[in-house]
């Protein structure tokens, strides 16, 4: 690097993902701008890079995703994927990105989306991937792919998990931007501030749950996907030994006892 930083300022703009870890929060920043953040093999493959560090990372208990410039995602970088015509090359980009996405459901760490600008087609389903979301009020989203001929059929899978069924077909296909307060009301955002308040609300909330014994965020994390997916008996049969496990680990006895105790617990993430 050299003595004005130059260097490490043009490295970091070269780089498609940027990480920057503070507090326990690993944030990463997709770094296309020019491209609105597209998801390109090279963009995916480092963010997949990065979740499969921070699953091994224990300094790390939430990651926050955001994109540079003006826009979350726009989803998959469609250029990239007209130059490359070839059945082996559009099944090995789905099937990069749903592994992506799997990822971030089976990352044992809470994953808030930072959305600013537009979030659409697989940017909309980074963002539904995610476990919560917080959202500037200029923000939109869609799956407009209805409207080019690709309906959202990857994007589709975590969207309708994550909003009511009616609320999911109509984005899916009339392709219509949705603003960030009707993203609200539908149940893909958790919170909308203005923009100039985002980055401060995103880091209060991840301090928040940074603050949250590990091993209980884990566990809770895996049980909440899991579950919602079991009939509703073996959902309650699945939770009460999850629990119950939960129950014996040190980190329940040590929350326990300090609320009884009127003290803060000191977690020991075990």
């Amino acid at each position: 690097m050299s003595a004005d930083g130059k260097t490490s300022t043009l490295a970091a703009a070269e780089r498609v993902l940027l990480r920057e870890d503070r507090d326990g929060i690993a944030w990463l920043t997709l770094n296309r701008p020019a491209q609105r953040n597209a998801l390109s093999a090279e963009l995916m493959t480092a963010l997949q890079s990065e979740i499969s560090a921070i699953s091994r990372d224990r300094a790390i208990k939430v990651v926050v995703i955001g994109g540079a410039g003006s826009a979350f995602s726009a989803g998959h970088d469609l250029r990239e994927m007209r130059a490359n015509p070839t059945r082996e090359y559009y099944a090995a980009r789905f099937r990069q990105s749903s592994d992506l996405m799997l990822s971030l459901v089976k990352l044992a760490k809470p994953v808030i989306a930072s959305v600013r600008g537009i979030a659409t087609a697989a940017g909309c389903q980074l963002v539904a991937s995610c476990d919560l979301v917080v959202a500037s009020d200029e923000a939109r989203f869609a799956t407009p792919g209805v409207n080019i001929g690709l309906f959202c059929s990857t994007p589709m899978v975590p969207l309708s998990r994550a909003v009511g069924r009616k609320a999911a077909m109509e984005m899916l296909l009339t392709g219509d931007f949705v603003s960030a307060e009707r993203a609200h009301e539908i149940g893909l955002v958790n919170r909308v501030v203005p923009a100039a308040k985002l980055d401060q609300e995103v880091s209060m909330l991840a301090r928040k749950v940074a603050g949250k014994s590990a091993l209980t965020l884990a566990i809770g994390k895996e049980a909440f996907y899991r579950q919602a997916e079991l009939p509703l008996a073996e959902a309650y049969d699945y939770a009460s030994e999850v629990m119950t496990r939960n129950m014996l680990a040190r980190d329940a006895e040590e929350g326990i006892d300090a609320f009884l105790q009127k003290r803060p617990p000191q977690w020991e993430d075990r």
